[in-house]
């Protein structure tokens, strides 16, 4: 279990900081705009990605000062809690089945497919690297600092929408300023929301293991940029209702099979 004290953490302080950091950032956004990184993340976002952590170490330090800080940077490799060796499958393979579940259903819909595309396999140690540091700066907030405070409250489904939609608005001008819609931004927040009621389920199915956590998120982002694509076609971009309909159908499933509660009562036990 977490060796913190959730009862003396503050989830609304939590978003209050992550959202004042990050607005500076997002404004200099506006005036900047680098191109061919990574997913065409602004990268101010890359900075952005740091503020869950910066916001969750202002706060353990003013609660326990550097030992309680030092305890929550402990945490990023806790992976001796995932007692139940599966989860670590579970963790790397269902990111990669969620997107070859989308290739899938876009081809049986006979929608237009990427041709002639190339998928940098040779890149991806680099991704992984560049993903797993972005995931851990997210998590060791959400996960490392809100989560168990907001699940003592509310059942882990809620928590993890409690989570989900603040996470889906920080997630916001990112999307604005890639051009999309506000029908593409709707997906999106359900697909986010979704996202993180699964990280919740990997989260207290591994003896809340923050590690757990962060490698599944990493994979979760390392999956888009290897999914095929050209200059003409983005799946992943194109049909945001059938990407983000898999996540929230793959959410669904675990709700169902582990239960709202906990999400670790599998029911077929």
């Amino acid at each position: 279990m977490n060796n913190s004290k959730p009862e003396s953490h503050s989830p609304l302080k939590f978003f209050l900081l992550v959202f004042g950091l990050s607005i500076p950032l997002w404004i200099i956004e506006t005036r900047i705009d680098i191109k061919g990184l990574p997913l065409d993340i602004p990268i101010t976002d890359i900075l952005a990605a740091f503020t869950p952590t910066i916001a969750a170490s202002i706060l353990m330090y003013k609660a326990e000062g550097l030992i309680g800080v030092k305890k929550l940077f402990k945490r990023i490799l806790d992976f001796p809690r995932i007692t139940q060796k599966i989860w670590y499958g579970c963790a790397v393979s269902l990111p990669c089945l969620v997107y070859v579940l989308i290739y899938i259903i876009i081809y049986l819909l006979g929608l237009p497919l990427p041709f002639n595309f190339h998928i940098p396999f040779l890149s991806i140690p680099f991704l992984f690297c560049l993903f797993f540091l972005g995931a851990a700066a997210e998590e060791t907030g959400y996960m490392g600092y809100a989560i168990d405070t907001i699940q003592k409250r509310f059942s882990a489904l809620s928590a993890g929408i409690l989570i989900g939609i603040p996470w889906a608005v920080w997630h916001y001008p990112s999307i604005i300023q890639q051009g999309h819609n506000l029908t593409w931004i709707a997906w999106a927040t359900l697909g986010t929301v979704a996202v993180r009621v699964l990280i919740v389920w990997i989260y207290n199915n591994t003896g809340n293991s923050l590690f757990a956590c962060i490698l599944f998120h990493t994979f979760m982002n390392l999956g888009r940029p290897l999914f095929p694509r050209d200059g003409i076609h983005n799946p992943l971009v194109d049909y945001p209702e059938i990407h983000y309909s898999i996540i929230a159908i793959a959410a669904g499933v675990v709700v169902f099979l582990w239960g709202s509660k906990t999400l670790a009562e599998y029911r077929y036990a």
